[in-house]
């Protein structure tokens, strides 16, 4: 039998770089980083005190009443969801909501309002805690608040693979898209945990940066001065749609959702195996899911989040999977990482690509690693075709998300 193809007709996202795509968009093909000290008096303390903060704060487009029901991660997928549903032109399609779901997940989902209501529970009494604590803790609490926003009948989905979350939210609709199960995908992935106990978490893992003198250099993927990751917070949200749907109703396309490869390394809860093993049977198996060659892939959004083994990891696997002749960027090297919604913040950059003919750069790779053999835009963005893109997104607990995006 024969499956449908599936196209992307709407992006959203609100970022640390901008709020919303177009100026997130311009900001990484200018290079700029959205990386910033920590300012609040809890971050004194602690030995990380750098974090990419969304550039745009969600009360600047939720109104204050709504925003007290909802955690920070709930209303940042909101606002994304808004403005991808609004680009895709689907609120005046007449659309079925039993053939609308929606599948956006977080890695994390509502831990600082977990932190702050226990805070209150300790220093007031359980009277004093929140009625609306457990729908905003719950990881599942993204998801449904846009799924009730829209009005979705056909399934809302919610996603937790760390790190990879954004991209395997984003593979679950093309599964859903082809099965039959739905029309019309809202899908991506959503985070916001600058907040100091993740933070020291992370730091006492030695997986973040500490150049807490220059944050604006501290993300630096593949360089030798590279000491660790940069937490970002923010959303991406992409409306995935059956492509004769689309036609049928004459909508704009900014690409197609050719492929998607998931695999688990079986080898360890946070190192990903030194071989690139489970990436590039991830990576193969998004290729043959989309139908392209190897050597159709002329350009690679990597996972790359600026630590010494996880980069070094990325490389062999794209080595053995691609050669040597795709241009690469890590554009965590101007958001930070953005777990859950890391990789879909980084489908949306690799479908610009495809629509504007322009890698984004790598910045901060001054020094690259002796074993860095890949063609990176490093510095400044590279004009270039762009038919084909392959998107990494890779997390602790050893999940492997790979997406292949082709012009639609």
């Amino acid at each position: 039998m024969s499956r449908p193809d599936v196209v992307v007709t709407g992006l959203g996202a609100t970022t640390p770089l901008g709020g919303d795509v177009e100026s997130t968009w311009d900001a990484m093909l200018a290079g700029r980083s959205g990386v910033s000290p920590l300012t609040q008096e809890w971050a004194g303390q602690l030995p990380v005190r750098i974090a990419a903060q969304l550039a745009v704060e969600p009360s600047e487009r939720i109104d204050r009443v709504k925003l007290r029901r909802l955690d920070r991660s709930e209303a940042i997928a909101l606002i994304a969801a808004g403005e991808a549903w609004a680009d895709s032109g689907m609120a005046d399609a007449g659309l079925d909501p039993e053939r609308l779901a929606v599948s956006i997940g977080s890695g994390i989902g509502g831990a600082t309002t977990l932190l702050a209501q226990d805070d209150i529970l300790e220093a007031s009494g359980p009277r004093r805690v929140s009625p609306h604590t457990v729908p905003m803790l719950m990881p599942n609490g993204p998801a449904a608040w846009v799924g009730l926003e829209l009005g979705a009948q056909a399934g809302v989905h919610s996603v937790a693979s760390a790190c990879a979350t954004g991209a395997e939210a984003i593979a679950l609709g093309l599964d859903m898209i082809r099965s039959g199960r739905a029309d019309v995908v809202v899908a991506g992935g959503t985070e916001a945990v600058i907040h100091p106990l993740p933070i020291a978490g992370f730091a006492s893992m030695r997986a973040m940066s500490t150049r807490n003198d220059e944050p604006e250099k501290a993300s630096r993927p593949w360089d030798k001065g590279r000491d660790g990751f940069v937490l970002g917070e923010g959303a991406g949200v992409v409306v995935l749609e059956r492509a004769d749907h689309a036609a049928a109703r004459g909508a704009r396309v900014y690409a197609r959702l050719a492929g998607a490869g998931l695999t688990s390394d079986g080898y360890d809860i946070v190192q990903p195996h030194p071989e690139g093993r489970g990436a590039i049977r991830a990576i193969a198996k998004a290729i043959a899911d989309a139908d392209v060659a190897r050597t159709d892939i002329v350009h690679v959004n990597a996972h790359a989040t600026s630590t010494p083994v996880g980069d070094l990891a990325e490389i062999v696997a794209l080595h053995t999977s691609l050669g040597d002749h795709p241009v690469v960027t890590a554009t965590k090297s101007m958001t930070g990482h953005l777990l859950g919604a890391a990789g879909a913040l980084e489908s949306i950059a690799s479908i610009l690509a495809i629509r504007d003919s322009v890698v984004p750069p790598t910045i901060n790779l001054d020094d690259p690693d002796d074993k860095l053999d890949l063609d990176v835009a490093a510095l400044k963005a590279r004009p270039m075709d762009v038919p084909a893109v392959l998107n990494n997104s890779f997390g602790f607990g050893g999940h492997n998300v790979a997406l292949v995006f082709t012009r639609g």
